[in-house]
């Protein structure tokens, strides 16, 4: 099984974390890097190869990993010379990827199963499959409907409830197919022309534990409840 990690972003809302560190590379409990929790947990799921698109310091991420072996991984990289978005690294070396494969972020710590997902999207036969969690937010207002310049509703402070991306897919390297090499390609884009053929993604809904480390209180709160949940991320070794 194969997973591409994108792994070049600069970390620009981490800051100033990111300065000197790539943001996969960040500390989460003082003792494991964030990319090196995903790689145990890729190993511990039957992943044997990871490829590694790398940018932003990403010398330091190739010193770091190496060939992947310390976590009985082949590991190789696709390096952005100039940013390609979320998947054009992806299209880059599409002939050079297995038929059905794993994508994710650098930078998210989750309990999620990555091998049921993979095999959910083989299954499925969609071009992709998006992993998603229930998200609520909190809108801090009273929000009003109105109408002819009158209110007709009124909530204060309402939460609402929203299906997100969890930054974890299952990819087919078909679904790249039309795309050119070389030339960015985002996420959203691939999303949308998706919807537009009548080809929609497929859902991986996911209720268990799910924490995108985007923003310094998002890295504080990862190192908050890393000690808690420990064992659910790396198993009792």
């Amino acid at each position: 099984m194969h997973a591409f990690i994108m792994a070049g972003g600069k970390g620009v809302r981490l800051r100033p974390y990111t300065t000197a560190l790539p943001k996969p590379l960040v500390p989460i409990g003082d003792q494991h890097a964030i990319l090196e929790i995903v790689m145990r947990q890729l190993s511990a799921a039957g992943f044997n190869r990871v490829t590694l698109a790398i940018g932003h310091l990403g010398h330091i991420i190739r010193a770091y990993v190496g060939d992947g072996s310390q976590w009985g991984l082949e590991v190789e990289y696709a390096v952005e010379e100039s940013p390609l978005g979320t998947l054009g690294p992806l299209v880059a070396m599409r002939d050079r990827l297995p038929e059905h494969f794993l994508v994710m972020n650098g930078d998210i710590l989750t309990s999620l199963d990555y091998a049921a997902l993979l095999e959910r999207h083989r299954a499925a036969g969609s071009p992709l499959t998006i992993a998603t969690h229930n998200r609520q937010v909190t809108i801090d207002f009273g929000v009003l409907s109105t109408s002819d310049g009158h209110v007709t509703e009124f909530r204060e402070k309402p939460s609402l409830a929203y299906q997100v991306s969890m930054g974890v897919y299952g990819l087919s390297r078909e679904t790249l197919g039309s795309y050119e090499p070389g030339l960015p390609l985002g996420f959203d884009e691939l999303v949308l022309d998706l919807l537009k053929q009548g080809t929609p993604p497929a859902t991986y809904e996911f209720d268990g534990y799910w924490l995108d480390i985007g923003r310094p209180e998002d890295y504080d709160r990862a190192n908050t409840e890393f000690v808690a949940h420990r064992d659910l991320l790396l198993g009792s070794s």
